[in-house]
């Protein structure tokens, strides 16, 4: 049986919306279809949203009435009141569900406006992502009739007053319709489960009951539960447990690190496609088999915007200035980095959600992530990415043929001077200093500015070889294994600090 026709009607691939070949009118028809829907609201109230649909340039009249905002200001003037139970804040009624953001750059948890009409707009892009499938070859339409594991958050959400909060994998799974139950795995018991621990265990014995023909979840999370169950029934390879198991549905963090791990778990190759999905909406998938961009949800429920991600814009802890460059999709340019800005059905306004974007396809709408705003190394100048970062990992995984699922970067002080201190995950048997001597080579080649650096200030660089398992453990103590979290490519600040300490009790 499959989940969805794949030849559907034209009338309902109309009620879609299925993407057309103008980004900029989809965008400004989404943006009026907003304001419109919160008019009446404080914040619409506040902004003057009657005025800018009046206008016959209502997005640069958008960007002229409304701030543009960061977690920590959107909730201190307006969202801390959604938690009050107050209705008609930033979007009519009351928020019944919330969020909570995995925070990679910060010790607490965001909390995240949920609405109906978000989950909505989700569960039509994600049957657009399903559609895009016909266009693979290598994917049979009987995958994806066979049973899906989402590995998710717990949908027993926590209770407060007014309201329900938890991660956005399980309010969606606990708000998901009556068909979805039969092919949903690990099951609404076992989704319920709070302990990561015990819920990966239940579904290790739950494994051989389940015909399953694609994996959605964080790449560091599957990756261990494969390891568990191939170990567990003394497998060869996850194909061994589940023969129909075609693709794997990825996002949150780049996969080229993890890619060399997860060919040893298989027995055949998969397809892996990558999404966009963060707790503020689904912003993007992977339409095209083989190609690495991503296509923008242009037509759906998110307006969206692009800050040019230079010194203009941001300052050296990428913070965003007081009144950015702010860009509308037809305006961008094609192989140059933006911090997104989204306006959403949640009632997000003009909102930085923190990752940087590179357009790889301007006319198809295709971006790649590049980074975070703050997820950066630039202590004297050397401009370096967590692509940069990603790309050499996974060039050095393939020549040592090792595998590294995690790894984080520090900038610290060095006899008046700087270096960069790694930390990687590998349970391989490795050489420290030829692991540390490739990657610096690695990122010379791929990073001029860095390249001209370790010349001059940036005099040294250190590798500490980990376990996968301290990795983890930090998260756990963090509050946030599991579910949508995943580790820090950079740490800084307060995260650092915490992350030496543990380093030092956990020899």
């Amino acid at each position: 049986m499959a989940i969805i026709d794949i030849n559907l009607p034209k009338s309902i691939a109309k009620a879609l919306r299925l993407p057309e070949n103008n980004p900029r009118r989809q965008q400004l028809k989404v943006l009026k279809k907003l304001l419109r829907k919160a008019r009446f609201t404080q914040f619409g109230q506040q902004f003057r949203f009657d005025e800018i649909l009046m206008s016959k340039h209502a997005g640069k009249k958008f960007q002229e009435f409304v701030p543009v905002y960061n977690y920590n200001s959107i909730y201190k003037e307006w969202w801390h009141k959604t938690l009050e139970s107050k209705p008609d804040i930033c979007w009519p009624g009351k928020i019944k569900y919330f969020a909570l953001s995995s925070g990679t750059s910060e010790a607490a948890s965001k909390y995240i406006p949920i609405t109906n009409d978000l989950l909505k707009g989700n569960k039509v892009v994600m049957i657009k992502q399903l559609l895009s499938l016909r266009s693979y070859e290598n994917i049979a339409v009987k995958s994806i009739g066979k049973g899906w594991l989402t590995l998710g958050g717990s949908t027993e959400l926590q209770k407060n007053s007014g309201y329900y909060a938890g991660d956005l994998s399980g309010i969606t799974q606990k708000k998901a319709p009556f068909w979805f139950q039969p092919f949903y795995k690990p099951g609404k018991k076992i989704a319920k489960e709070k302990d990561w621990q015990i819920k990966l265990d239940e579904i290790v014995k739950k494994a051989p009951e389940w015909d399953i023909g694609f994996i959605v979840g964080v790449p560091a999370w599957i990756q261990m539960l494969m390891e568990m169950i191939i170990e567990h029934y003394k497998l060869n390879t996850i194909h061994d447990m589940w023969p129909n198991l075609a693709f794997f549905v990825h996002g949150g963090v780049s996969f080229e690190p993890y890619k060399k791990g997860f060919e040893k778990l298989l027995g055949k190759p998969i397809t892996y496609i990558e999404t966009y999905l963060s707790s503020e909406g689904f912003i993007a998938y992977q339409a095209r088999q083989n190609y690495k961009g991503m296509r923008l949800v242009t037509n759906e429920h998110i307006f969206l915007e692009f800050v040019p991600f230079n010194d203009k814009n941001f300052d050296a802890d990428g913070e965003m200035v007081k009144n950015p460059e702010a860009l509308m999709i037809h305006e961008v340019e094609e192989n140059k980095d933006y911090a997104l800005l989204i306006s959403t059905s949640a009632g997000s306004w003009r909102y930085l959600i923190g990752d940087t974007v590179r357009f790889v396809d301007k006319e198809k709408s295709e971006i790649i992530i590049t980074g975070r705003t703050k997820h950066f190394l630039s202590l004297v100048g050397e401009h370096l990415s967590v692509e940069n970062m990603n790309k050499a990992i996974k060039l050095v995984s393939e020549e040592l043929n090792i595998s590294i699922p995690e790894f984080t970067v520090a900038g610290i002080p060095y006899n008046n001077f700087f270096a960069h201190h790694w930390y990687i995950a590998c349970n391989d048997t490795v050489d420290t200093n030829k692991l540390v001597t490739l990657i610096d080579n690695k990122l010379k080649e791929l990073n001029d500015d860095y390249a001209v650096e370790r010349k001059s200030a940036l005099k040294e660089v250190f590798l500490d070889v980990l376990s996968e398992k301290q990795f983890m453990k930090f998260m756990e103590l963090k509050g946030k294994i599991g579910g949508q979290h995943k580790f820090p490519r950079v740490l800084k600040g307060k995260m650092l600090e915490d992350w030496q300490l543990f380093l030092k009790e956990n020899v």
